[in-house]
């Protein structure tokens, strides 16, 4: 009986081994895809240097499930640039061509218009409300071919 004990003791030690190099292969794993996003988020100077599109808003150049890698510059945002940015009172960031910039000559500030390649009409009704343009606040970054 001696026997069998030894082995089900060396088949347990063997399991809580293994158990505990799974455990910290996967904190590996969780710890160094955080350390290369915010690597990208230094790189990139965007708070999400990667989203997907998420709607057909953008066809034909944008398909649903495209990946977009985000930079988030210093240079002014210019008319025909693609844009990603969040809306108060939304979670879902989106992803659309700037049409119009107004630059507001008391700060220097620029506001900015957008519109879905695939949409008929501007971004004004998925705004805040009230809102009519989009701030610099609002961009998390662009993108460029």
């Amino acid at each position: 009986m001696g026997w069998i004990g030894e082995t089900v003791d060396s088949i347990k030690s063997l399991q809580i081994r293994q158990v505990l190099t799974q455990a910290v292969s996967l904190g590996m794993i969780v710890t160094s895809a955080l350390i290369i996003w915010k690597a990208l988020m230094c790189v990139t100077g965007s708070e999400s240097p990667v989203v997907v599109v998420l709607s057909g808003s953008m066809e034909p150049g944008f398909k649903r499930g495209d990946i977009l890698f985000l930079h988030m510059s210093k240079d002014p945002i210019r008319a025909g640039e693609i844009v990603v940015f969040n809306v108060d009172g939304r979670e879902i960031p989106i992803v659309h061509r700037v049409i119009k910039v107004h630059e507001r000559e008391d700060t220097g500030e620029v506001d900015v218009l957008t519109k879905g390649d695939n949409n008929y009409g501007d971004d004004r009704l998925l705004y805040a409300h009230g809102q009519l343009w989009l701030q610099r606040h609002h961009i998390m970054g662009s993108y460029h071919t």
